[in-house]
């Protein structure tokens, strides 16, 4: 039998067998479609991920008292028991550290901003030195950023970032225009590019004032987080970083051979972090694919078994008519591949769908990999064939003379 021909009649029996077949391709479809959507979500949240920080700038790193990421309370209680990074030490590094090429810090708080009867709430109200904006990649689309005589003066002047606009000034230019961030006033001097979200978050309501100004309402005795402009990503990073870490360990009297009693944070530390969490997520929900996979393997080995009963008597008289035994086998086997690789193909659109429906409903980014497609049908075809080996066999070496008797 050519290989046309065992296909087209694999169709015609899923055809034929409607309810039947769909209920065999279940498992496939269930397992394809979970590799597919787990690695799509996996996939674009990496991309997202990279992309978010490496817009930072791939060169820049952070000092600050308690690392970006803590995995447990025990790490949480201990960070917090640091003492708190400070104006003086920001300032220290400024002054002293040659391979640094731009400096700034920011504090931050959540709080309430107000316009007149409109207001926001939970909005990320940010301290920042004059350089903040360009250590952080965000482009000021409309007015100015701050200035050195703002921080100098704690000018009462704010950047806002689009969700501030688009809620408090709709319809009104925002330039020049007062608003009140916890009660202070402040006159609007700049409107950030818009950020988007991550994970479903809103990445663009937060208003930032000059440090100074905003220590004014809030207090100074609070943690900075200090962010450093290396110009190079690689060894002029890890150098300059080298050099911060020597000087804020003498400003902050760290004794020889003592831990940092601060975290410096590079993007590939906190790039590399994620894709670690990413990995496992993926393995985990990979392992439970595989259950799927298996199980649709194991139900179409079934209903295999069941064609071959039903056909005994077409074996029969291929095999008087000079059949070889591999010619039956490979029937079945094409039969059975051909089975699991359609289940694969309703698995990949299924998981497509799936990963585009979260995209849209939450926010999570999701990135189809040409990789992931393909090995999800190399699966889906594999185990439909593995699967099909056990009644692929039996039916090749039923005797003819058997086989033609039988009812």
């Amino acid at each position: 039998m050519e290989f046309k021909e065992a296909v087209k009649i694999a169709l015609q029996s899923l055809w034929a067998n409607k309810l039947r077949s769909i209920l065999t391709l279940l498992g496939v479809v269930i397992g394809v479609a979970s590799v597919i959507a787990v690695v799509t979500l996996v996939n674009g949240a990496n991309t997202f991920v990279t992309t978010k920080f490496t817009s930072y700038g791939a060169d820049v790193f952070t000092v600050s008292k308690m690392p970006a990421i803590i995995t447990n309370s025990e790490d949480y209680e201990r960070f917090q028991k640091r003492k708190d990074i400070l104006v003086p030490d920001y300032l220290y590094i400024k002054q002293n550290c040659k391979r640094c090429t731009g400096i700034g810090a920011q504090q931050a708080t959540a709080g309430k901003i107000v316009r007149g009867t409109e207001s926001v709430t939970d909005t990320n109200i940010r301290g920042y030195t004059s350089e903040m904006p360009a250590l952080q990649n965000l482009n000021i689309v409309q007015g100015r950023g701050f200035t050195d005589s703002d921080e100098e003066h704690a000018s009462r002047v704010a950047i806002i970032g689009t969700d501030i606009q688009d809620h408090l000034f709709a319809g009104v230019n925002p330039i020049g225009q007062e608003l009140r961030v916890d009660g202070t006033p402040y006159t609007v001097i700049g409107i950030s590019e818009k950020q988007g979200s991550t994970f479903g978050a809103s990445q663009d309501n937060w208003v930032a004032v000059p440090l100074t100004a905003y220590q004014k309402s809030y207090g100074t005795a609070k943690t900075l987080t200090i962010y450093i402009k290396a110009g190079e990503a690689g060894q002029v990073l890890e150098d300059a970083a080298d050099e911060v870490r020597v000087l804020v360990r003498s400003q902050r009297h760290d004794l020889p051979g003592a831990p940092d009693s601060f975290e410096l944070d590079t993007n590939n530390t906190l790039v590399g972090f994620f894709s670690t969490i990413t990995q496992s997520f993926g393995a985990v929900a990979g392992a439970i694919a595989l259950i799927s996979l298996v199980v649709g393997g194991i139900v179409i080995m079934n209903i295999m078994l069941v064609s071959v009963t039903e056909r005994t008597r077409e074996i029969g008289i291929r095999k008087a008519l000079g059949a070889r035994s591999r010619d039956i086998l490979m029937q079945f086997l094409i039969e059975s591949g051909t089975m699991a690789l359609v289940g694969g193909v309703f698995g990949v659109l299924g998981g497509i769908a799936v990963a585009q429906a979260v995209t849209i409903l939450v926010g999570f980014p999701s990135t189809v990999a040409l990789w992931s497609v393909l090995v999800g049908l190399v699966m889906a075809t594999a185990t439909g064939i593995f699967f099909g080996v056990y009644p692929a066999r039996k039916a090749a070496q039923l005797d003819p003379i058997v086989a033609l008797r039988a009812d």
